[in-house]
C-alpha cells in the first residue's frame, strides 16, 4: 500500500510540473521543434531541470541497498545500440513530432479530458500492445532486458 501511495503521489506531482510549465500543451513542442521559426526554448529548460536533478539525487539513491518501497532496484542492463532501439526511438520522435505529446503530459492531459490526448493514449496504448505481440510473435521469448535486473548495493 505504501508503494502504490508512494507511486501516486510520484505521479500527482510529476502531472503538476508538466501542467505548470505548460509542457501539456502541443504548442510547447511544436515550438521547440521550430528552429527556423519562432523557436520556444522552455522545453530544454524543462529538460535541463529534469536532468539536474538526476545528476544530483541518482549516484545517492542507487547507493541504498534498495528502493525506499521494493526489494530492489529495476533498471535496464542493456548498453548496446542496435537496429531495435534506432527504429524505436525515431517512431517514437515521429510520434510526438506529429501530435505533440510524449506518454507523461499525453497521459496527463487525456485526464483532464483533453480529446486529442484521449486519442494519443489510445493509439500508444494499441500501438505497445502490437509491438509486444509483434515482438513475442519474432522471437518466442521476452524482449531482453525486458523487466530490468537487480542492481547490487555499492
Amino acid at each position: 500500500m505504501k508503494a502504490l501511495a508512494a507511486s501516486f503521489a510520484a505521479g500527482g506531482l510529476f502531472a503538476l510540473g508538466l501542467g505548470i510549465s505548460g509542457m501539456t500543451r502541443p504548442s510547447k513542442v511544436v515550438g521547440f521543434l521550430d528552429l527556423a521559426g519562432a523557436w520556444d526554448a522552455s522545453l530544454a529548460f524543462v529538460m535541463l531541470g529534469g536532468v539536474a536533478v538526476y545528476a544530483a539525487l541518482y549516484g545517492r539513491i542507487v547507493r541504498r541497498p534498495a528502493p525506499l518501497f521494493d526489494r530492489r532496484f529495476h533498471l535496464p542492463t542493456r548498453k548496446d545500440i542496435d537496429v531495435r532501439l534506432v527504429l524505436g526511438a525515431a517512431l517514437f520522435g515521429i510520434g510526438w513530432a506529429l501530435g505533440g505529446f510524449c506518454p507523461g503530459p499525453g497521459l496527463v492531459s487525456a485526464a483532464g479530458g483533453v480529446w486529442p490526448a484521449v486519442v494519443f493514449v489510445v493509439g500508444m496504448t494499441v500501438g505497445t500492445k502490437v509491438e509486444h505481440l509483434v515482438t513475442g510473435a519474432l522471437t518466442c521469448t521476452p524482449p531482453a532486458g525486458a523487466g530490468g535486473a537487480e542492481v547490487p548495493p555499492r
